[in-house]
């Protein structure tokens, strides 16, 4: 008998730790311009080469490259500009009120701004998306935007519109398509699935929006509902939004280690793309033209979003013992607003001044919301809802046993 050589397990690990910078060359990149076009019709396996490319509009100087520019008028562009600027003016001061022990937790988009917030913008009215807990984008980029609530359910206080029965940063507004998040992880992609293919049973025309992290594609949710929307060309976009770390775990962990997230949905038979996600355009285009087959009824597509969680995981975790510091400087797609920033300033239609005074005003919009937030209490003054509204909203027609609980804290019949 030939004599084997001892087996040995393969553990992924990031190619940069603290006190040794990333070699971020396990990214591939493509130039700007670079990628094609496809129409929205394509058979989904004709998209396969753009799941392990990636589709990028704006080059080094902020000019536009390529077919998937997608011609957008400078008012759109400085919309888009502002909502960003807006959420991480939001993120940042949020932040300090959780330090404040104002909420419990609190998790920041930092470095994504782009991908929901051009998003938010391409999407029409009534479609639904299913986000995670770093999508508050999709709700500040709204001119509608409910900005005093979000904070109030931050706090926890008399006027959260979840009656502190959510964790902090997990919103839910039907009126603005955004379904309730869940902090089990994975599960929005799957209902999102199920969504997009009632509105197909109803003829409707209306597409959902799945999110999902690089992490939680490991999970066996991400996968049926990948198998779903495939089967059954589900009118929905599946965003898989791959910064780079879950918390304390690298992308490879998931899978990324010598393929792409988008692969994963060419794997499957649905349309794959893999986008720059700190590229507004090339956000707002790729959002468009899966929007646009989702609605023909050509069937689902899956994004890998390519971005860099710039900030931690949340207030609990801290990412210097994990990663270099600096990763987020040195990550070679840039800054969402430097770039968009940019674009505007070649096209002659922004100036410095004009973004220091939208940087002024944007700060004023948060701070305002969160003072008249904290009328309403927070969490460091104990101003919380009274103990009484766990009974309402839960039976239509409450049951006896449930009267008499009520009763006995002390409420009316």
């Amino acid at each position: 008998m030939p004599q084997r050589k001892p087996l040995h397990l393969h553990v992924p690990e990031p190619t940069g730790r603290p006190g040794h910078d990333t070699d971020f060359s396990y990214l591939p990149l493509s130039a700007a311009g670079a990628k094609r076009r496809p129409p929205v019709d394509v058979a989904a396996a004709q998209t396969n080469d753009l799941a392990f490319a990636l589709i990028r509009v704006l080059d080094d100087s902020g000019q536009a490259q390529g077919p998937w520019d997608p011609h957008i008028s400078p008012e759109v562009l400085k919309r888009g500009l502002r909502a960003m600027m807006l959420t991480r003016a939001f993120d940042a001061r949020m932040l300090i009120a959780q330090r404040q022990k104002k909420m419990s937790f609190y998790m920041q988009c930092l470095g994504e701004e782009a991908i929901a917030c051009a998003h938010a913008l391409a999407i029409g009215e009534g479609d639904m998306c299913f986000p995670t807990y770093r999508q508050q984008g999709l709700l500040l980029s709204r001119p509608d935007n409910q900005m005093v609530d979000m904070i109030c359910q931050l706090y926890s206080n008399t006027r959260d519109p979840m009656k502190g029965r959510q964790l902090p940063v997990m919103y839910s507004s039907k009126k603005q398509g955004f379904f309730s998040i869940s902090g089990n992880l994975a599960t929005q992609v799957i209902q999102a699935v199920g969504w997009a293919m009632a509105s197909a049973i109803k003829g409707d025309d209306k597409v959902a929006s799945a999110w999902i992290g690089d992490g939680a594609t490991a999970e066996a949710d991400f996968h049926t509902a990948l198998t779903f929307a495939h089967v059954y060309r589900a009118p929905v976009i599946i965003n898989v939004v791959n910064n780079q770390w879950a918390i304390s775990t690298f992308q490879a962990i998931a899978g990324g280690e010598g393929t792409t997230f988008a692969a994963r949905g060419a794997g499957c038979g649905i349309a794959s793309l893999r986008v720059d996600g700190n590229d507004f355009l090339a956000c707002y285009a790729a959002s468009k033209w899966a929007l646009e087959r989702a609605r023909s009824s050509f069937g689902p597509t899956l994004i890998e979003w390519v971005t860099y969680r710039a900030g931690p995981h949340s207030t609990s975790d801290d990412p210097s013992k994990y990663r270099p510091a600096n990763d987020a400087a040195r990550f070679p797609l840039g800054d969402p607003i430097a770039r968009l920033k940019q674009h505007l300033m070649a096209l002659n239609v922004w100036t410095e001044a004009e973004h220091q005074a939208t940087q002024k005003e944007v700060e004023a919009e948060v701070l305002a919301a969160q003072k008249e937030a904290e009328t309403y209490g927070t969490l460091a003054d104990s101003h919380t809802l009274d103990v009484v509204s766990m009974f309402e909203d839960v039976y239509q027609h409450m049951p006896v046993h449930l009267l008499r609980q009520r009763a006995e804290l002390g409420a009316a019949a």
